[in-house]
């Protein structure tokens, strides 16, 4: 994978962390794919107070690409971490705190794996910042994933 997309898709997915609404864990994600043909989908995780019904980063930039008709992803960046509350007056405001590696979640790592580019294995990117980052492929994320097409 070229650098500058790399780059790109790390910058986009810390855009999408600042869009999170997290105000049950302050542990805000964003999550930015690439397609084939080189359109980028973004997403951020979306808490719910039934925990069961939240949504996380990569999933949500996965259900904006399939719902657009997409059907491969050949890379996805992650960036996430926990905020920080402050007190301002008599109310307390969130900021953020240091960003870590934010590896996705099992269900997110299965949804991944149904749409697999051709090259049979996507690039997870966890990253800190553009020139702080890791990149592991899928397979080793999730070996031996749960599969109709094999």
């Amino acid at each position: 994978m070229k650098e500058e997309v790399i780059k790109l898709l790390i910058e986009e997915a810390a855009k999408a962390r600042n869009m999170a609404y997290a105000p049950y864990s302050h542990y805000l994600v964003g999550a930015a794919l690439v397609v084939p043909s080189g359109r980028i989908y973004t997403g951020c995780n979306v808490e719910n107070a039934s925990y069961g019904l939240t949504n996380c980063a990569e999933r949500t930039a996965i259900f904006k690409a399939v719902s657009d008709g997409q059907r491969h992803i050949d890379a996805i960046a992650i960036v996430g971490g926990p905020m920080d509350k402050a007190p301002v007056g008599d109310r307390e405001i969130v900021i953020p705190a240091d960003v870590d590696y934010a590896y996705p979640c099992g269900a997110c790592r299965q949804v991944m794996s149904e749409f697999l580019p051709e090259s049979g294995d996507i690039d997870v990117i966890v990253a800190r910042c553009v020139t702080d980052y890791k990149i592991i492929k899928l397979s080793e994320l999730l070996p031996y994933s749960f599969s109709l097409n094999e």
